[in-house]
């Protein structure tokens, strides 16, 4: 039998055609040994796979500082020594403050062996030069041990850590790193704490309302002592030394110590990334937080509720992290801290988005969850500030952030076009579900939370302006999506007005009820962002009327919910005639409009704006239910002077006129 094409020969094989003949492989001359070498290729100059691996990686080139006085300063200094100035740190930041001297810390990963294929150091760079000599009893297993500092971490080597030592950890497919966040997928307001202390207890808002939960300065240095003791406990710590506040003559340096490759990242993106020239000289930093968040606090201990705690105390600059391994605790905790910071400098800090136009034009946007804050500020036609934190100090507007903290669920390519693009290498994506074998994600998967996240730096924008910053705002508008249909599209505000809507930080959810029926629920959230002020609201509230009125801004309310009747009945305004509103707030061309003022809220509403139906811009006329327009209206009138109780008796300018000015500016019966 024969087959293929190969011919039977006489001995039962086969015998195929004749071909190009196959190339000759060739060898070196036999050596002495009678070993032949393969010399087909240049060789490794390595005798080792570890030899090998060890060629693989360059290190830094050495940097310089930028200016000439940190040079001169620095030009005495080795390497070695800088390193060990810099370890004397971070051991100092790691110090429990029941023992005299800091951890013994040491850069790099413990995993990674050195040439003579040891892995402790024969010393310690963060040991403290002091005649101190512990005795027995103070010895413990922790000093004796090495903690391994992984410091200013590069994302590919961020990467790295956690696709090897976190669970839970992948590579997507647009190359995000995927992570969760553990048993909390969002913030614990509930379980943050704040210091009460003899100048906190003047200087900060406490009582009905506030977000401030006191605690002792005793029971804050149990749980840092906690956090402190379980950081050191471990093999390696991240550390971010990073900035926040792109105005230079008001940044702030803080210092993040982390157990979490992802906790690093996060930070890496979220706060501004310093050069090497500036980590050089970065010293001690401002303000420090310890996320010890895979640890749990003491239940047993004073003011703990939960086993989550997120602690700041503001006379020491410190925040601690137990109980919750989400990384937004860091983002806002941070800007908790800089509404107390800013506003001693006379700065006013702001949770808005902000854009400018190509005219040097800027705008402030305010809004809540669902109303449009990111879509609106993010406008192809204008460069982005910054989509969520902001400084507004006497030469202009600069973004906190060094990045853009993005919700992704149901997120499309189509919708939000540069979200969608800035979810690639570097970018974590938090809690988001995505297929076992292709990775890619499915943002419409809600498995895990609907709280998903995207945090990337803010370069990833293609429109960002960098450095984050701008001249003082033209126009400051406060969006509010009204489900229940009876606030105008757009209207006009005064300093007063300003100041009410601004403190009464308005939108309307819709929830559902116990029955089913879906009717829209009320929500007030102070400056629209309650959960992260220190002081009164008013206090923010008059820092804004007066800058607004010496940089001569103007105040706007935008709806961008419903229109011709509430939730279920009337529809929802269309985002082409809220872009339309928000293009001529931009071009200046709304100011020139004609105004007619409404009843109870007393809003000035323009009777016509180009490309928009007439009808609309008075809720009124787009309802077929007069009636049931004016009793909504009054309710939600009612709903406003309720919520604006709490706030009645904070009394601030002579005399207390500034709050009878803010109330008289109100709904009115």
């Amino acid at each position: 039998m024969s087959g293929g094409n190969g011919n039977a020969n006489g001995d039962g094989g086969f015998s195929f055609p004749k071909g190009p003949a196959m190339p000759k492989i060739t060898t070196g001359a036999k050596r002495g040994n009678g070993i032949c070498h393969d010399d087909s290729g240049p060789t490794v100059k390595a005798t080792t796979i570890d030899e090998l691996h060890s060629l693989q990686k360059k290190r830094s080139a050495p940097t310089t500082p930028i200016n000439q006085s940190a040079a001169a300063a620095f030009a005495a200094v080795s390497e070695e020594e800088r390193q060990k100035i810099q370890l004397q740190s971070i051991s100092a930041s790691l110090a429990s403050l029941t023992r005299e001297s800091g951890p013994k810390v040491v850069r790099g990963d413990p995993a990674e062996k050195k040439a003579d294929g040891s892995t402790t150091p024969a010393y310690s760079h963060g040991q403290h030069h002091s005649i101190f000599s512990p005795g027995l009893g103070a010895v413990s297993d922790s000093s004796l041990k090495f903690t391994h500092v992984l410091y200013n971490l590069s994302p590919a080597e961020l990467y790295e850590q956690a696709i090897k030592y976190e669970k839970g950890s992948f590579i997507t497919s647009n190359g995000a790193l995927a992570t969760l966040s553990g048993a909390k997928t969002g913030r614990a307001p509930r379980d943050k704490r704040v210091v009460r202390d003899a100048t906190t207890e003047d200087e900060l808002w406490w009582g009905k309302g506030s977000p401030n939960i006191e605690m002792d300065e005793h029971t804050f240095m149990v749980n840092r002592e906690r956090a402190v003791d379980y950081l050191n406990s471990l093999e390696k710590v991240f550390v971010n030394d990073q900035y926040l506040n792109w105005d230079p003559e008001n940044r702030i340096k803080v210092r993040i110590v982390s157990a979490r490759a992802y906790h690093s990242l996060f930070m890496h993106n979220m706060c501004i990334r310093p050069t090497p020239e500036e980590l050089e000289s970065f010293g001690t930093p401002d303000f420090t937080i310890y996320n010890a968040g895979q640890f749990p606090c003491n239940r047993y201990t004073h003011y703990m509720t939960s086993s989550t705690s997120v602690d700041l105390n503001l006379a020491r600059r410190e925040m601690v992290i137990l109980g919750t391994q989400y990384a937004g605790e860091m983002k806002k905790g941070l800007f908790s801290v800089m509404h107390y910071l800013m506003p001693k400098r006379r700065i006013l800090s702001l949770h808005s988005g902000c854009n400018m136009g190509k005219d040097g034009d800027v705008a402030l946007f305010f809004g809540l969850s669902g109303t449009g804050k990111t879509t609106l500020s993010t406008d192809h036609n204008r460069y982005l500030i910054g989509d969520d934190e902001h400084c507004w100090t006497e030469t202009g507007v600069s973004n906190i952030e060094g990045g853009c903290y993005a919700k992704c669920v149901d997120l499309s390519r189509e919708k939000e076009p540069d979200i969608w693009n800035a979810i690639k290498f570097g970018t974590v994506l938090e809690n988001v579900v995505f297929d076992e074998h292709t990775r890619e994600v499915d943002y419409s998967d809600k498995s895990v939370t609907e709280n998903t996240r995207a945090a990337y730096p803010i370069e990833f924008i293609p429109n960002a302006k960098i450095p984050c910053v701008g001249p003082h705002p033209k126009n400051v508008i406060l969006l509010a999506c009204d489900a229940f249909g009876v606030l105008p599209p757009v209207s006009k505000l005064n300093l007063a007005q300003t100041m009410y809507h601004f403190i009464s930080g308005y939108t309307a959810l819709v929830a559902g009820t116990e029955d089913g029926i879906k009717e829209p629920t009320a929500t007030f959230s102070a400056c629209f962002g309650a959960a992260f002020i220190m002081l009164h609201p008013t206090k923010y509230a008059a820092m804004l009327a007066e800058k607004m009125k010496t940089q001569g801004a103007t105040g706007w309310l935008v709806n961008t919910g419903w229109s011709g009747g509430s939730y279920g009945v009337g529809n929802r305004i269309k985002l082409a005639y809220t872009r339309k509103i928000i293009d001529a707030i931009h071009s200046g061309s709304l100011l020139k409009a004609n105004f007619k003022k409404t009843e109870i809220f007393g809003f000035e509403i323009p009777t016509e704006i180009e490309g928009i139906p007439s009808e609309i811009l008075d809720p009124v006329n787009s309802w077929s239910d007069k009636k049931a327009h004016k009793e909504t209206l009054l309710k939600l009138g009612g709903l406003f002077k309720k919520n604006f109780e709490t706030f009645a008796n904070h009394k601030i300018g002579v005399d207390g006129k500034l709050t009878e000015e803010i109330l008289a500016a109100g709904p009115i019966f």
